[in-house]
């Protein structure tokens, strides 16, 4: 699959879901919950049974072929998430798996962010975003306090309607203290780009900044050695990214202190999740991010444009992304995610209710930090296999539910 296979006439969708087995066996369903766990294109699954059926071996552990095969695999991997990052000095980086990015998060808050904080530092986090987002910093916290080592949580500031993080607000937030901060590159529940070059033009050229990238990589391009994303660590996890459930990786630029080394005696990798991973992002690649983007852009489009018509429907997030107006440059910030509340019909009962006709969605408090079950919604998340066919559908469903 070419990028350069995209057309008007619908080929070159067609070409790629035919790809996904899961989705071409289920013609009656619609997989909308691709922001929980991505589906598996047919080159992923051939390279799992490839490695599996000739190669199959521990890494770094042994000295036949397969052991070096996959201690191959693994090192290549790495050099891929590198590349696939837009990583201009891969020689200074480093790329740790780990199992998602909730255990890249812990990572980064254990492993080194304790070691670079004094009594009366202060660390910026979210405090609206997915809870793996801020759990982590709260233990950082608890892990300094038994040292005896006392250091301030500060809340990242939210405009209240948007859900976007109020940059304003945040130079008010940064002090002379500020040793880190904790942002999220797409939020989970809105959508939005959350606008990390704004932190950065607030906290200043020092101040290390960690990525929470699990709504971003695999959907759209994330290029580290642009400026405008300028951060240290890039974490995400490759269930998102069309790779198999356990596979995740932590991104290090490695130049605000000290090279992330993960602690502890590192033991066997999850190599089929890391070769899983390593064929997503080629089979990315050869497809084209940029045109996975502007597809599932043009969806969240068709649906929030639409869905914004329907009186018994409040949409969440930024109401400036709600028309689908060309004329509006800012328009339609989300990177296909699309959450809505129906006024009357509780959100787990839409969500069976949407089943019942066909369609999978998330239907929950979607794991916010600050959420509890009265603040349930649905959640429908697009990747490349969905159709403009399918957000009709499901937009006919919801009015009929008016």
């Amino acid at each position: 699959m070419r990028a350069d296979m995209h057309d008007a006439d619908g080929s070159w969708l067609q070409q790629v879901r035919a790809q996904f087995p899961i989705i071409t066996a289920h013609p009656e369903l619609a997989y909308l919950d691709s922001a929980a766990t991505s589906q598996k294109p047919q080159a992923v699954l051939d390279a799992v049974q490839t490695y599996l059926t000739t190669t199959n071996a521990n890494a770094g552990r042994g000295t036949y072929p397969w052991a070096n095969r996959t201690t191959e695999l693994i090192e290549r991997a790495r050099e891929r998430v590198k590349e696939f990052l837009g990583d201009l000095a891969p020689e200074r980086s480093t790329v740790h798996f780990t199992s998602g990015t909730t255990e890249g998060l812990r990572t980064v808050a254990r492993d080194w962010l304790v070691e670079h904080l004094t009594d009366g530092d202060e660390i910026l986090v979210p405090f609206a975003d997915h809870r793996a987002n801020l759990e982590p910093w709260l233990e950082a916290r608890r892990l300094l306090a038994e040292r005896g080592t006392e250091v301030r949580i500060r809340a990242l500031p939210y405009q209240e309607v948007s859900g976007d993080y109020d940059h304003r607000a945040l130079a008010e937030a940064v002090g002379p203290r500020t040793r880190f901060v904790a942002a999220t590159h797409v939020h989970h529940v809105y959508g939005g780009d959350m606008n990390v070059h704004r932190i950065r033009a607030a906290v200043g050229p020092d101040v290390p900044i960690c990525l929470d990238a699990a709504q971003s990589v695999g959907h759209l391009p994330v290029r580290v050695g642009d400026p405008a994303l300028d951060v240290d660590f890039v974490v995400f996890s490759g269930h998102k990214a069309l790779a198999l459930p356990g596979s995740g990786a932590v991104w290090a630029r490695n130049t605000r202190g000290s090279a992330l080394k993960p602690a502890g005696w590192q033991g066997t990798p999850n190599t089929v999740g890391v070769v899983s991973l390593l064929a997503a992002l080629d089979w990315l690649d050869a497809v084209g991010v940029n045109l996975v983007t502007a597809h599932v852009t043009r969806l969240a489009t068709r649906l929030t444009d639409r869905l914004r018509r329907l009186d018994a429907y409040e949409i969440l997030g930024c109401p400036a992304s709600l028309t689908a107006d060309t004329a509006l440059p800012t328009a339609q910030r989300r990177h296909g995610i699309v959450t809505f509340r129906h006024r009357e019909v509780p959100s787990d009962d839409l969500g069976f209710i949407l089943f019942s006709h066909g369609f999978m969605v998330r239907a929950d408090s979607l794991c916010q930090a600050g959420a509890d079950e009265k603040d349930g919604s649905v959640r429908v998340s697009l990747h490349v296999y969905n159709t403009a066919e399918e957000i009709d559908r499901l937009l006919t469903v919801l009015a009929s539910l008016e």
